[in-house]
């Protein structure tokens, strides 16, 4: 991370082990009404492909962001932050730290999917460069909603 992402002496962007599993899937389930089982998170944790990284606030995890690349395209896959945490930014870091990494591995281009009815999470994401470029018809369950496709050009 460069010095710039580290605006805070007490946050931190690091690389998550499976130590961590613990406190995402904490996250996760206080984040999702179907959240990913640990099987998923195991199953991510081993693929050479795939990055998760963490943000920590004095030592503790309060959010990830899971990021896979195939050639030279990215998709980040999963994105949370705990409750109490939300609006401070964290999910700003977590995805340009994540965009940085997918360009390391020589993706020139990133996708996402977004509920249709999360907003906030949207406008985050067109902030940072995304735009909508689909959607994906019930792509979500709990309750079922659509999934507006994203894209973000990395070079």
């Amino acid at each position: 991370m460069s010095a710039a992402d580290q605006k805070d002496p007490d946050w931190l962007i690091r690389p998550l082990s499976f130590s961590d599993l613990p406190a995402i899937l904490a996250i996760e389930n206080m984040s999702y009404s179907t959240p990913w089982r640990e099987s998923t998170f195991l199953s991510l944790m081993r693929r050479g492909d795939t990055d998760i990284i963490g943000l920590t606030v004095t030592g503790w995890l309060v959010g990830y962001a899971i990021s896979w690349t195939v050639g030279d395209q990215a998709e980040l896959g999963n994105l949370a932050v705990t409750p109490l945490e939300r609006g401070k930014g964290i999910g700003a870091r977590l995805i340009n730290a994540s965009l940085e990494r997918v360009r390391e591995r020589g993706a020139s281009v990133c996708f996402l999917e977004v509920r249709v009815s999360n907003n906030g999470a949207r406008l985050l994401y067109e902030r940072l460069g995304f735009q909508s470029i689909g959607r994906r018809r019930d792509y979500y369950a709990k309750p079922r909603e659509d999934a507006i496709v994203m894209r973000c050009d990395l070079i």
